[in-house]
């Protein structure tokens, strides 16, 4: 027991020298930045007002630019080296590197996150004052959960539950869907096709991530943390990389195999009812919840209807233009059967009323 606990302590402090350390070049990074270019141009342009705004929104750009060199450095060399497919060209993964530094720079759950926070440390308070208790982590196993490794294990734990319902829950609702297609039209999986998603997308996962974080109570040094490790463990599973955990390390987290079959036509959105492998960092949801497919065949990704020649756009702006069309035509639809419905009911009414008449 006391050497598990050493264990423990021994990690806990090297995690939290590692984090203090990347915390320290990223900041170092800020001031030198912001003193050398970015403050000069404000006040060239006449826009010192937005000063402080700016320092501050530096810090997660930096942060946006490190993540995205360090999954560059680490995954594109293995897509080189061991890949699932190969292809001819790498047409259409350019756009999805622009997905991808449009989400890191925008920083979106982060974003959320801090504007949110005042609204929930008011909340807090006034629920405190009415006698009724808030989600306090922390403190559900006193002594263990106190410690910032564990605390971050259990942030990350209920997070990771969470996406998993709002990622399973976008696939089964039609509109929803539409938007999410965003992501799953993508016939080349690569680093890059994580961030391949359409903006309302973004929008409810980022607002959905943000306030689970507030309401369990999650501190703003470990959302970073957080929000960084989600993101990179999320571009190793899309990598186009021959890698696979174990039998063990499988139903532990999420490999680039499971989570392919999740992409793989016929099976990711519709093979289980509404698809399987939801699991956005742990597997256990999906075996819990009877979602899951360890099936090692390595099958065609991308949308059914896209082999019968459903175009879902090449470009950025298309992408996001023909969900909006798509989730139009599926109104429509839904309109024109409602219609059709009542029509019938009404002249199966008429000729009720006929038959009583004669």
């Amino acid at each position: 027991m006391e050497m598990a606990a050493a264990v423990l302590a021994f990690v806990a402090e090297a995690a939290h020298a590692v984090g203090a350390g990347a915390g320290d070049l990223v900041s170092w990074l800020q001031s030198l930045l912001f003193v050398d270019v970015v403050q000069p141009m404000l006040f060239h342009i006449g826009m010192m007002d937005v000063e402080e705004d700016t320092y501050d929104a530096l810090y997660w750009v930096i942060v946006g630019v490190l993540e995205v060199g360090l999954m560059y450095a680490l995954l594109r060399p293995l897509e080189a080296l061991a890949p699932v497919e190969k292809w001819r060209d790498r047409k259409g993964v350019g756009v999805d590197a622009l997905y991808t530094w449009i989400a890191r720079l925008g920083v979106l759950n982060l974003l959320f996150f801090f504007t949110m926070q005042p609204f929930f440390d008011r909340a807090q308070s006034a629920l405190r004052l009415m006698g009724v208790r808030t989600v306090d982590l922390d403190n559900l196993w006193p002594g263990v959960t106190t410690q910032p490794l564990v605390a971050f294990a259990f942030y990350l734990v209920v997070l990771d539950f969470c996406s998993y319902w709002y990622h399973r829950l976008s696939h089964r609702y039609g509109i929803w869907w539409e938007l999410h297609a965003v992501h799953h039209s993508q016939r080349k999986m690569s680093l890059w096709c994580d961030n391949r998603n359409h903006l309302l997308d973004v929008l409810g996962q980022s607002c959905m991530f943000a306030a689970v974080a507030l309401v369990i109570g999650v501190p703003p040094a470990q959302f970073v943390v957080l929000v960084a490790l989600t993101d990179f463990v999320q571009n190793v599973q899309h990598a186009n990389i021959r890698l696979h955990f174990g039998w063990l390390g499988e139903r532990l987290v999420v490999s680039p195999r499971f989570h392919r079959r999740h992409h793989a036509i016929g099976y990711g959105h519709e093979g289980t009812t509404y698809g399987c492998n939801f699991g956005v960092l742990f597997p256990w949801w999906d075996m819990m919840f009877g979602s899951a497919s360890f099936n090692r065949a390595i099958e065609p990704t991308g949308i059914r209807d896209q082999l019968e020649g459903m175009c879902y756009g090449e470009g950025f702006w298309t992408q996001q233009g023909y969900a909006f069309a798509r989730i139009a035509r599926r109104l429509r639809t839904r309109a024109r059967a409602g219609a059709a419905a009542q029509a019938a009911q009404t002249t199966e009414a008429a000729t009720r009323d006929d038959a009583t008449v004669s």
